[in-house]
């Protein structure tokens, strides 16, 4: 999705949560200066034309994974990565804002896994600590205006990040596991958070 497009939506998120641009921005410029490279073309060689499988983190991911296709490139939803890598599937893709990091996302980055750190006014700490121990493949992400390496594909929390991300580097079809954006059993923040991921996925046709 192009910025553009995708503003409209991020100014309505920002109002309703109480956000701050000024604070993304700021998040999106550190990362920016932190990040010695860009593998975008990396992910889009990965994506395009291919068959992509989002894995989310609600509680369901592990009775789900049996539904991932065979030969699917697959993209993990931050914590969802250990899930799966405990499993035996190392993610093509990990989307995170860090807020899930943990050393196993070091060590699969290290075997190839692309890390796509994700820039906003609450990570910024995160962002200070965990970028710089990654050595393998990273790309960084915004929700506010991109930068010349710090890329916006539309979406807001790491789930429906990954979804955008697919549908705008050009996947043939993509699967949904892990999700349940009707969950009753989450906080009042993370309730706001499901009604927009689902919002926002039903504008790109995959409402779930």
């Amino acid at each position: 999705m192009e910025f553009s497009a995708w503003e409209p939506h991020y100014l309505e998120i920002l109002a309703y949560f109480g956000f701050s641009r000024e604070d993304d921005e700021k998040a999106a410029k550190l990362l920016a200066t932190l990040l010695n490279r860009d593998d975008l073309s990396t992910l889009i060689q990965l994506v395009k034309g291919y068959g992509v499988t989002v894995c989310g983190n609600a509680p369901l991911l592990e009775r789900e994974l049996a539904l991932i296709p065979d030969g699917s490139v697959i993209f993990a939803a931050d914590a969802a990565a250990d899930v799966l890598f405990t499993h035996g599937i190392r993610p093509d893709a990990v989307f995170t804002d860090l807020d899930g990091a943990t050393d196993l996302l070091i060590e699969m980055n290290q075997a190839g896994t692309i890390v796509v750190v994700h820039a906003h006014g609450d990570n910024i700490s995160l962002i200070r600590y965990w970028v710089p121990r990654f050595t393998g493949p990273v790309i960084g992400t915004t929700q506010s205006t991109p930068l010349a390496h710090v890329h916006n594909f539309g979406g807001f929390s790491d789930g429906d990040r990954a979804v955008f991300a697919a549908d705008s580097l050009g996947a043939e079809r993509i699967t949904l596991v892990g999700f349940d954006l009707d969950d009753p059993n989450v906080d009042p923040v993370k309730h706001g958070k499901l009604i927009w991921a689902k919002k926002l996925l039903a504008l790109i046709g995959h409402d779930h």
